[in-house]
């Protein structure tokens, strides 16, 4: 007699969607006595606080918050309008808002993102839960906002707003539905996260960096040497005059975007720019007349040709510049080179690089990680370009510190990648 058939795994129910904040739409906070009543109100809540960020990217220049969602248990949720306390000033102050919420844990998605604009505004934690490095540090497949409420707690939220011009004035009621829902239910996913982190042995790791992100919340975004190298296409510009061009009119499009905080690839294209280098390349010189410029395509957008202005004297500035001063045609940074190119000019870095790199991937995958999270790839790169005197464990280990790696990282990466370091 045959053995009974092990029925299916029943279909999981679909998520729940979730479409209106559970208390209705919250006012817009956007007066002093609002303000001062919100403030109150935190202040009497309970438990870690919930924020998020609304920004303008692809809209404009500058990442401030047009708009803070900030929810606590016992005090409801609010959604705060930085601009309107501006007065003035480029920026709001909204260190009040700190005082009330310092104290408490902040529950963050995706942090990196969200950090630097709240420490524009005064806004700067003391502790905090980032719900998308969690999921990372889980090794769960997808860490967005969306899949992790649907997996947590099976609800979904629509995202249609995410990429919405939020200097928009006045915003839209859906908007801010959009936005009161995105801290909603943080404290309930957070409380979800950290169950299981304790039970994968990996809160410990988190905590580590958590405390990382706060210690550096408050720092400059790094800014690249020569950002104008970024411009798509840009491999193809060939001679130094045509990289003068590229940088002229790089150059003139960002000092333009910040006048007007637009954002740059609203004003003129980086394909229109390196055209325009390429142009030179062709005619040999810079001084490329109105004409020319016109045949290329962008440079006829509304508002590109408004400044018009602007990219020929841009272009007369790379025309008029010497030899000595056109940029060469490789950067010359302190960036390390890409591991492609090890193997003709730093060969002893491209042998521990294929050492080391698979390595350490397999340890990711063994502790359910992405490579990323177990060692930034900068510091995985930098220590095989240059490993310390030392290969030590002791010696990687302290290398790996002042590249900043914690704890946890390097007490699982350092027994691994130490004996693979020598070169003998």
């Amino acid at each position: 007699m045959s053995a009974p058939e092990t029925p299916p795994d029943p279909t999981p129910d679909p998520p729940r969607p979730v479409t209106v904040p559970a208390d209705g739409i919250p006012p817009v906070v956007d007066t002093p006595d609002a303000l001062a009543r919100t403030i109150d109100r935190l202040t009497a809540g309970t438990g870690p606080v919930a924020l998020d960020t609304e920004r303008a990217h692809g809209f404009r220049y500058w990442p401030k918050a047009y708009l803070i969602q900030v929810r606590r248990a016992g005090s409801g949720t609010h959604l705060i309008d930085p601009v309107a306390f501006e007065a003035g000033a480029p920026r709001a102050d909204l260190s009040a808002l700190r005082a009330a919420i310092a104290d408490e844990e902040w529950i963050l998605h995706a942090a990196t993102q969200d950090l630097p604009s709240l420490a524009e505004v005064g806004l700067l934690p003391e502790r905090l839960f980032d719900t998308e490095l969690a999921g990372r540090l889980l090794g769960l497949p997808r860490v967005a906002l969306g899949a992790l409420l649907e997996r947590a707690l099976g609800v979904s939220l629509a995202k249609e707003h995410s990429a919405s011009d939020w200097s928009t004035r006045p915003l839209p009621e859906a908007w801010l539905a959009y936005a009161a829902l995105d801290v909603e239910l943080l404290v309930e996913l957070r409380d979800w996260i950290e169950a299981e982190l304790e039970a994968a042995g990996k809160l410990a790791w988190a905590e580590q960096e958590f405390a990382h992100l706060v210690a550096h919340a408050g720092d400059e975004p790094h800014r690249r040497a020569e950002p104008w190298r970024r411009c798509s296409g840009l491999h193809a510009v060939r001679t130094p005059r045509g990289l003068a061009a590229v940088r002229e009119l790089w150059t003139a499009r960002d000092t333009l975007a910040q006048e007007l905080d637009r954002a740059p690839g609203r004003i003129l294209g980086d394909s229109s720019i390196t055209d325009a280098g390429l142009a030179v390349d062709a005619a040999k010189s810079a001084a490329l007349g109105r004409d020319t410029l016109r045949r290329i395509h962008g440079f006829t957008w509304r508002l590109a040709k408004r400044y018009e202005s602007r990219w020929l004297d841009a272009l007369s500035r790379a025309d008029a510049l010497s030899a000595a001063e056109l940029p060469p045609r490789r950067a010359a940074s302190g960036d390390l080179p890409q591991p492609r190119s090890w193997a003709r000019a730093n060969p002893e870095a491209a042998a521990r690089w294929e050492r080391i790199r698979p390595a350490v991937n397999a340890l990711a995958e063994q502790q359910g990680l992405p490579p990323e999270n177990l060692l930034s790839p900068d510091a995985l790169r930098r220590l095989a370009w240059a490993p310390p005197a030392d290969v030590s464990e002791a010696g990687v280990d302290a290398a790996l510190a002042a590249l900043d790696a914690r704890p946890w990282q390097r007490g699982l990466v350092v027994p691994v990648v130490a004996p693979l370091l020598s070169d003998a």
